[in-house]
């Protein structure tokens, strides 16, 4: 997994011998991926937590769940969470996710 940091998305691109991301029930598979980009986050330096959007009082689906500093200052999601899941872009080569 290779992560591009831009300015206002994080692009994450599925390398040879990634592992595909599956599941819709319970957002599963993009969970996982979320899980997994954090722990990549995380040996860059990046000090971050995968959350549940709505336990810190944004008013989205209870399923959805983002990646953002523990000071709560910068935050990466899904900006099409409704239409398809992160792991089905990630599947298919390339992810992106948002920048607040």
């Amino acid at each position: 997994m290779k992560l591009v940091f831009e300015t206002n998305c994080l692009r994450v691109i599925k390398e040879k011998g990634d592992p595909k991301y599956y599941g819709t029930r319970m957002a599963q598979g993009e969970s996982l991926l979320l899980y997994a980009i954090k722990k990549a986050m995380a040996k860059l330096g990046y000090d971050v937590i995968k959350k549940r959007m709505w336990k810190d009082g944004h008013l989205v689906d209870d399923l959805q769940q983002y990646i953002r500093t523990k000071d709560g200052k910068t935050a990466w999601y899904n900006d099409h969470w409704a239409i398809c899941g992160l792991n089905d872009d990630f599947n298919d080569g390339e992810a992106v996710l948002r920048k607040n």
